[in-house]
């Protein structure tokens, strides 16, 4: 699996620490930076550059870090197909995946620290779409579809 990855400054340490991990567990990171602290670009410029690595197939998914994740978020769902959920803790790593599908997560390097952030992007990772919540598979997978319609009527 191919995963690109982005920061901000504020997202830096965090994004280090995850590439390093994600390329022990055996994973290809594709790197968008910043590739230093000394070399700062803001979010809006960054979260651009993993959108459109996984829109295009570039990617199979990716992980976004800046400050809240906030920012990231909302630049990244600005791309057609991008399904980019904030997640700050194990559970919400889990169920951006299960219940909504993401194929982006944005953490905030303000509020995960490196080895909790670590463990949220093994269990992002580590779930399908609908696992633990079979009995409610049909309801997620009509979701998922209603999101994509909303999504082919605004994005044109």
């Amino acid at each position: 699996m191919k995963i690109a990855i982005a920061s901000d400054l504020s997202g830096f340490p965090l994004k280090q620490e995850v590439v390093k991990h994600l390329k022990e567990q055996g994973y290809e990171v594709l790197d968008f930076g910043i590739p230093s602290a000394d070399e700062p670009k803001p979010y809006f410029m960054q979260a651009p550059k993993v959108a459109k690595a996984v829109q295009s197939g570039e990617a199979d998914k990716g992980i976004l870090v800046c400050g809240t994740g906030q920012g990231m978020a909302i630049v990244a769902n600005k791309f057609k197909g991008i399904y980019a959920c904030v997640v700050d803790d194990i559970f919400s790593g889990e169920r951006a995946k299960i219940v909504n599908n993401a194929n982006v997560i944005t953490m905030g390097g303000w509020i995960t620290a490196p080895f909790l952030g670590c463990q949220i992007v093994d269990a992002w990772l580590s779930m399908e779409f609908t696992q633990k919540m079979e009995f409610k598979k049909d309801f997620l997978t009509n979701a998922f579809n209603q999101v994509q319609q909303i999504e082919q009527e605004n994005f044109r």
